[in-house]
């Protein structure tokens, strides 16, 4: 049967996360309704990752085989039709017989997006986190640039494989700004060969404890070396997040 690969964009404001759970909305539910629909064929798909309640996606990677007879342009378009309009299909193609999505990743990338301005913005509202008052962005700096590296981060999560593996790599952890009216939009983008469950958003959320002055570099680092995730009482909300890459070795972007 043939195997698609597809890339997956999706609000993930009204879904309680990516992966199917009894009786409640899903994105990875939805996608399959939107197939079952189109071709009468009950399949599984899987995902890059598993993201959580709330939590949006850009470049989510899914799989799945399904019996059709047009070509994979046609096959976009279709589901796209059948899909809510919160999820989308950006891409497609035919995978090899033996292509996994989670397993076959060499990274993944996620940027995470908080509005920094007096008053809130409800444009910004299900898609950036909302602080008030002082941040320093030198500070941020410090503290991202502390992240990359091979580190044990069980500071900021928990193995999702209930392996007690902790010891991941990150590749890309920055900070940019950018104005907007009356305040700006601060990224964080962090890239790494893998991701603890909560990880990203507990970086971002302590990070930006030691921007506001609520916490020092030193305790910033003291935690992040011994591990004390039970410290780590910052934790970012979920939909300042976006899964926005998902990188394989024959991928060159």
């Amino acid at each position: 049967m043939p195997r698609y690969r597809a890339t997956l964009a999706y609000d993930g404001t009204h879904y309680f996360g990516f992966q199917r759970q009894d009786d409640t909305p899903t994105i990875q539910l939805a996608v399959e309704q939107a197939i079952y629909q189109l071709t009468g064929q009950s399949v599984a798909v899987i995902g890059a990752g598993r993201t959580d309640t709330g939590v949006h996606a850009s470049g989510q990677v899914i799989v799945f085989e399904v019996d059709w007879a047009h070509d994979e342009l046609t096959l976009l378009r279709a589901l796209n039709f059948h899909l809510p309009e919160d999820i989308a299909i950006q891409a497609i193609c035919l995978a090899e017989a033996d292509f996994h999505p989670r397993y076959d990743a060499l990274s993944r990338r996620y940027v995470y997006t908080i509005l920094n301005t007096p008053h809130r913005h409800p444009l910004y509202r299900y898609s950036a986190w909302h602080i008030y008052g002082d941040i320093s962005l030198d500070i941020l700096h410090t503290t991202a640039q502390m992240l990359i590296g091979e580190h044990d981060f069980r500071a900021f999560g928990q193995d999702p494989m209930k392996r007690d593996n902790t010891v991941r790599e990150v590749y890309v952890s920055e900070w940019t700004s950018t104005s907007i009216a009356h305040g700006r939009l601060l990224h964080y983008t962090v890239e790494a060969n893998a991701f603890l469950y909560h990880m990203v958003r507990r970086m971002v959320g302590l990070q930006i404890a030691v921007g506001r002055g609520v916490m020092t570099l030193d305790q910033f680092q003291h935690i992040f070396q011994t591990g004390a995730l039970e410290k780590v009482k910052h934790m970012a909300p979920p939909h300042g997040l976006v899964l926005e890459k998902v990188r394989y070795k024959d991928d060159n972007s």
